[in-house]
């Protein structure tokens, strides 16, 4: 019988192990919502900076755009031309000087010749292809200049030909011609349909030395084609009018003489019908010492396009941006493979945050499932508590305590249970129930049994949250969100028996519960409606007679609105004797009910001051003033001082 060992795996980093950290993610996005983020925003910005062990998108762009300047700078795009102007330049020259010393009559008739050459680069080349060279080493420079041209043209045209055309030979441009020809048959077999991926790999078995992109398919084949074509016509539109008049002649004649004019013309109106979409005109800003060939300028222009895109893309600053915009195949071209796979892990992050049901929605509109926001809520209040301060004998735990004091009666676990395990009923029923057939004795659920304890007073919890638009220009509206998020959250799993309400209020006040108030945004409103959040107090209050009503205000000004009996709201500021009237009569309901207030002030206003003051002396209450980063544990630890005094 086999048998089986688990252990932790040590023969270097675990291979099951996710490329990023989902939770750390979620955490970010977290507290970006909490400061006032929208899930779209703070999904956004995740992306763009990035998490643990993968560069975000900004960073990506950041390398892009050096890319583009170091090519920019490269050098120039005419070299081709400037190089074979030397050439042409050098062979007349050392025909010259062979010439020179002959007196004869057919050496003046040949400098005659030589003087009579046109200016045009082309037209002379042409003119000297019939010349019989006196000088050997002026047939050879000749014969160089015209290597030259055939290798970069054709290198211009598909990539790669430079290398196939090493030597320029005939058996070199015929099999140029057979690779056109095999071309465009398979381009005709396409067009009626009758093109097999059978065919385009007999095609690359015979040709592929020439594409050293390796396309898969016709398509990426025609892909690869039709952005060298574009890039060459771009390169052209990025000279000046005698230099582009110049190439495009040369280049025409080097077609002509290589028996390949009609099949590249052919190609490149096919291409072009075919991809459309590519950018065929307009010239790029290149500039540099450098002379650069003309393959290698026409590479260089090919890639700015690739940085075009791929800048647009990283940037996702236009509507309906997606990670899948992206490129990574010319990513990786530009960047590496490295870049190619943090924008892979990118996507799988944001598939992950969706598959493990934290985000829902369309991506541009992202939204906030329930499990995303519990988890914002425990990283409010764990932002909350680790800055709630130290006591004496205090210390950080992921377990909670007893709901009460032990009764010393236990009843079986449930899912859910947060009383204390009773280890000594746990281990009396798995023994009770027998060991194992090897010995040893084996916990199962069903053993379980946890410590009854007995009832603690449950309250009635409300925190009245001001959300005026002078929280937002204070900037006091995250940390309001995420005091108001983690006293709920605090509320809903440590004491479970309580009833918690948090109302925000503006003009108006409304009950906001977890998710409404995760994925709040501020609201250019003016108006502080303490009177109506005062008034649905009551009303949670008035629900839950038998709890100890507590009840918390987090405000930067005083009262500037009130509730009319039509049920609008009424604005006035300075603040009318009606509002500070109404608000301050809701107070003394409020006394009435046995519910002490505790109000948080965060500005320095006198006129706030003043009402402080008089609600604390109806009610009975206290007033404090916290630092408003500290917000949040200044309200957990008054709502806990609360409660232990019970």
């Amino acid at each position: 019988m086999s048998g089986f060992r688990y252990r932790s795996y040590v023969d270097g980093p675990d291979p099951l192990r996710p490329p990023f950290d989902v939770r750390s993610a979620v955490d970010a996005l977290g507290r970006a919502v909490l400061a006032g983020a929208s899930p779209t925003r703070a999904l956004r910005d995740l992306l763009r900076r990035g998490t643990r062990g993968v560069r975000g998108l900004d960073e990506l762009l950041r390398h892009v755009r050096e890319r583009k300047e170091q090519l920019r700078s490269q050098g120039r795009l005419d070299g081709t031309l400037a190089q074979a102007r030397r050439l042409l330049d050098q062979a007349v020259g050392q025909e010259r000087a062979v010439l020179f010393p002959d007196p004869s009559d057919e050496a003046r008739l040949r400098e005659r010749e030589l003087d009579d050459l046109p200016a045009d680069p082309a037209a002379a080349i042409r003119r000297l292809a019939g010349y019989q060279w006196r000088s050997p080493d002026a047939r050879q420079t000749f014969t160089q200049l015209q290597e030259l041209l055939r290798r970069e043209i054709l290198d211009a045209q598909f990539r790669g030909m430079r290398q196939a055309m090493a030597r320029g030979t005939p058996e070199e441009l015929q099999r140029v011609r057979a690779m056109l020809d095999a071309l465009h048959g398979m381009l005709d077999a396409d067009d009626r349909g009758e093109h097999t991926q059978a065919d385009f790999e007999r095609f690359m078995a015979e040709f592929g030395d020439f594409f050293p992109d390796r396309p898969r398919t016709l398509d990426e084949l025609v892909d690869v084609l039709a952005c060298r074509s574009a890039a060459m016509q771009r390169l052209f539109d990025s000279l000046t009018p005698e230099q582009r008049a110049e190439l495009l002649a040369l280049s025409a004649q080097v077609m002509r003489d290589a028996g390949l004019a009609d099949a590249v013309q052919r190609l490149g109106e096919r291409l072009r019908a075919r991809r459309p979409d590519l950018v065929w005109s307009g010239g790029v800003a290149v500039d540099g010492d450098a002379e650069l060939g003309l393959g290698d300028a026409t590479t260089a222009v090919a890639e700015l396009a690739d940085l075009a895109e791929l800048e647009e893309a990283l940037g996702q600053g236009y509507a309906g941006a997606r990670l899948d915009d992206i490129d990574t195949a010319a990513l990786q071209r530009v960047l590496g493979r490295s870049a190619a796979e943090d924008v892979a892990r990118l996507r799988a992050l944001e598939r992950e945050l969706r598959d493990r049901g934290y985000l829902s929605g369309s991506r541009d509109r992202v939204q906030l499932t329930p499990k995303a926001v519990r988890a914002l809520g425990e990283v409010a209040l764990r932002d909350v508590l680790s800055g709630a301060g130290r006591r004496p004998g205090t210390h950080d735990t992921r377990e909670g305590g007893p709901a009460g004091e032990l009764t010393g009666a236990s009843r079986p676990w449930r899912f859910g249970d947060e009383q204390p395990l009773d280890a000594v009923r746990t281990a009396i029923n798995a023994v009770r129930r027998g060991a194992s057939s090897e010995g040893r004795l084996r916990l199962r659920p069903e053993d379980m049994e946890v410590a009854e304890t007995e009832r603690r007073d449950a309250a009635a919890v409300c925190l009245l949250v001001d959300l005026s638009y002078s929280m937002v220009q204070r900037g006091l509206w995250g940390v309001a969100k995420q005091t108001a998020l983690a006293l709920h959250t605090l509320v809903s799993t440590r004491f479970p028996q309580d009833a918690v309400h948090v109302i925000g209020f503006n003009d108006h006040a409304r009950v906001l519960a977890p998710r409404e108030l995760a994925e709040l945004s501020p609201e250019p409103v003016q108006g502080t409606n303490l009177h109506h959040a005062l008034l649905l107090a009551g009303r949670h209050v008035d629900r839950h007679p038998e709890f100890e009503p507590v009840v918390l205000v987090v405000t930067d000004g005083e009262p500037t609105a009130h509730l009319e009996e039509d049920g609008l709201p009424y604005f006035s500021y300075p603040p009318s004797p009606r509002t500070t009237e109404l608000t301050l009569a809701e107070v003394d309901r409020m006394t009435r009910r046995g519910a002490r207030m505790t109000v948080f002030s965060l500005a320095d206003d006198p006129r706030l001051e003043e009402f402080v003051t008089a609600l604390v002396a109806r009610n009975g209450g206290r007033a404090l003033r916290p630092v408003a980063d500290q917000l949040g544990s200044f309200v957990v630890r008054d709502l806990l001082a609360q409660r232990s005094r019970w």
